[in-house]
């Protein structure tokens, strides 16, 4: 791709590069140098200087990493900064947004060097005081947020996933623990086990043990209701969001709001009420009977999900996506068997694999369940778990979120997990 910085010309394409442009190595392309030569090019500058060529004094970066709660703990620091008054851009999964208005649709979590240097310097046109950036394990691993400067880094949690790249869950938690290895300001996930960080300016949040922003008492009637302890002082926030998860996931955006702003907490706790949260996140699609939608595609995100609805007869919808990480099907298939009264096991994005297998691999972790329906076909799955479903009953459908399609072999053929529920309500 391309930028233009102060009328020079970026590129990190060697087929692009010539007499008249900049070539921006990166560990992606350091191997085509001798092509951008071959084109022309005769100006070549490190990922890691392209901060010396763009002014970001005027805006404050944000990076948030962790397996699971990435995309709605963004979403919520970005929703509350807009609240309070300030100008904001937010970039990850769901696309880029600036001031509430998507620019560009669904893309990479984080992009490559050169698309974060893009979105960062079209927040600066759209005078913004933040840029708020969901980061991947990819992205840190093959350093695509090389050069950025971030005034804070925020932790999540870090549990199992993307082996299929990472290979092993040590290697996994290493490159999520690396981002948090330097002296920038840091909010740290009190409660993970695995967390390893720079304490050097590190405040940290919990429901479990001691932090700066301690979660001390919580309730889930007609959403949440949470205490919390910060200082020595109690504070409060409701919100129709469930889940013991989206208790961290909000508790890490006023955080971090508070630690960005320094505003009063109470009024940040305020304004953090507007956010109604994410797309395919938790989403309640009907409430008669109760389906929910969510993004929930590992071990452990089931497990919060599930965890959440313990007074209800669960019916759990799932499969597993192909060309990724084999051996935490069978631990979903446990995890489901584990919390659901009914479970059907349905396709994902089965890519390259055969569907039929990577269900026979989910039902290796099923053992002795009472009530276990196999339906390869994703739509008559959820029709099936809908009919199932009576006044007692949620239905969980997960792993695919908001997502609009599903990708088998090489394509994506149009589908929502949201409308299949709507045509059946």
């Amino acid at each position: 791709m391309q930028i233009i910085i102060n009328n020079r010309v970026f590129t990190d394409n060697s087929n692009e590069a010539n007499k008249d442009t900049t070539f921006v190595v990166s560990k992606q392309n350091k191997r085509f140098v001798e092509d951008a030569k071959n084109n022309g090019c005769l100006d070549f500058v490190e990922a890691k200087d392209l901060k010396n060529h763009l002014d970001m004094s005027s805006i404050k970066v944000v990076g948030i990493t962790g397996t699971n709660g990435k995309t709605t703990t963004a979403a919520a620091i970005y929703s509350t900064l807009l609240d309070l008054g300030y100008k904001v851009a937010l970039q990850g999964t769901r696309g880029f947004f600036i001031n509430d208005e998507r620019v560009e649709d669904y893309s990479l979590t984080t992009p490559v060097q050169l698309g974060n240097f893009a979105h960062i310097q079209k927040a600066i046109q759209n005078d913004c005081d933040f840029f708020v950036m969901e980061v991947s394990s990819h992205a840190i691993e093959q350093k695509r947020i090389e050069g950025l400067e971030f005034e804070l880094k925020i932790h999540t949690n870090i549990t199992r996933d993307h082996l299929d790249y990472h290979k092993t869950v040590e290697e996994y938690i290493n490159v999520k623990n690396s981002f948090f290895a330097d002296e920038t300001k840091k909010l740290i996930n009190k409660d993970d086990p695995v967390v390893v960080f720079n304490a050097k300016n590190a405040l940290s949040y919990s429901l479990d043990n001691p932090s700066t922003y301690n979660v001390s008492a919580y309730s889930f009637k007609n959403g949440m209701h949470v205490m919390l302890s910060h200082l020595g002082k109690m504070h409060s926030f409701s919100s129709l969001m469930m889940g013991i998860f989206n208790v961290y996931n909000l508790t890490a955006a006023i955080g971090a709001v508070h630690m960005l702003t320094s505003k009063d907490l109470d009024e940040v706790c305020e304004a953090l009420e507007g956010f109604a949260g994410v797309s395919g996140r938790m989403e309640t699609i009907s409430d008669k009977p109760l389906v929910i939608v969510d993004f929930a595609h590992t071990p452990d995100g089931m497990k919060e999900v599930l965890q959440s609805f313990n007074e209800k007869d669960i019916i759990c919808v799932f499969g597993a996506g192909g060309d990724r990480d084999k051996d935490k099907r069978p631990l979903m298939g446990q995890v489901a068997a584990t919390y659901s009264k009914h479970i059907i096991v349905t396709s994902d994005n089965p890519r390259f694999e055969d569907p039929d297998l990577i269900i026979e691999d989910i039902l290796k972790g099923i053992k002795n369940h009472q009530s276990v329906k196999v339906d390869v076909n994703r739509k008559t799955a959820i029709k099936t778990a809908i009919e199932m479903a009576d006044e007692n009953s949620v239905v969980l459908i997960l792993g695919k979120g908001d997502e609009a399609s599903q990708t088998i072999y090489d394509k994506k053929f149009p589908f929502s997990d949201k409308e299949e529920v709507l045509k059946h309500i």
